[in-house]
């Protein structure tokens, strides 16, 4: 994770400042420096370099760190050195930490990661739903892909070029809880999701992901809402990247983000099936208001 990546408010006083502490945060990942040393070397109080670092790159100094021993863990793996070696080389004191940390983010174990997906079992099915063909991937541990298309070879492209080395089966029936709550979502039968996730992210994109999947069924957000909601009011253009490389449409509605003026903006899936989503949402919505109301009248 380079520190250019890192910055998601380029204008910020301090964005100087915030590159030197990163720069010493990725040459300190062996032996992790604590907040008070960083604060000590950037001559401010820990809590003030705290809430500056957060403010210039959405997250912590500690989560800044994780980031970058992950990267440099997956390097190493990467290069076939044993997952003990690569461990104590990037800075994971025990095992269980490393397990703790870095499975989240790598949708795998470790010793699977390094494999390339290897012995990684991923099954997938591809529906028909009312906006096109639908494939919902996943893992024994959650949802892991939810695609919109046309036709289903190029779906299934996608699968194979994120895992080449997983083994990747097709299987309707082991899917069919998923798929159908997603299928009935988008019918309007059943209005919010709640089903388990397996996906990589960094600490910004969970941030704006849990944020959009706040937003009530029917309802809409602007990018500079999420932004402010997420407490980053100046990284509007940060949340519009998170928002586009959700990998789980529908089930993290990115849909319901739209244009400060009201716009559609773009969407993975196309603009049409956007419009066509959020048309349905707010019609179904207010169905179901209205219903409310008239029956607390009789």
């Amino acid at each position: 994770m380079s520190t250019q990546a890192a910055i998601v408010e380029p204008n910020h006083p301090h964005v100087g400042l915030v590159r030197r502490v990163c720069r010493r945060i990725e040459a300190n990942l062996e032996r992790p420096l604590s907040l008070a040393a960083l604060g000590n070397a950037a001559r401010m109080s820990p809590a003030h370099l705290q809430r500056v670092f957060k403010r210039v790159t959405g997250i912590t100094p500690r989560q800044y760190a994780d980031a970058c021993r992950l990267g440099r863990l997956k390097t190493r793996l990467k290069k076939h050195k044993t997952v003990t070696t690569a461990m104590y080389e990037v800075g994971y004191g025990s095992s269980s930490r490393l397990y703790e940390r870095a499975n989240g983010h790598l949708g795998m174990t470790p010793a699977i990661y390094q494999r390339g997906g290897t012995r990684m079992h991923i099954r997938y099915t591809i529906v028909d739903c009312p906006l096109g063909r639908l494939l919902v991937a996943g893992t024994e541990r959650g949802v892991s892909a939810v695609s919109l298309g046309n036709a289903d070879p190029p779906l299934e492209t996608f699968l194979h070029d994120e895992f080449p080395a997983a083994k990747i089966i097709r299987d309707d029936a082991a899917l069919a809880d998923w798929v159908g709550d997603i299928v009935r979502h988008l019918k309007g039968k059943q209005p919010d999701l709640h089903l388990p996730l397996d996906v990589q992210a960094t600490a910004f994109q969970q941030r704006v992901w849990q944020e959009l999947r706040k937003i009530p069924y029917g309802e809409t957000r602007s990018y500079g809402e999420v932004a402010r909601s997420i407490g980053r009011p100046t990284a509007v253009r940060a949340v519009a990247r998170a928002i586009a490389t959700n990998p789980v449409a529908i089930v993290v509605p990115c849909h319901r983000a739209i244009g400060s003026d009201g716009s559609l903006t773009g969407y993975r899936w196309g603009v049409s099936r956007k419009r066509k989503l959020l048309d349905g949402e707010k019609k179904r919505a207010s169905d179901r208001a209205r219903a409310v109301i008239d029956r607390s009248r009789t």
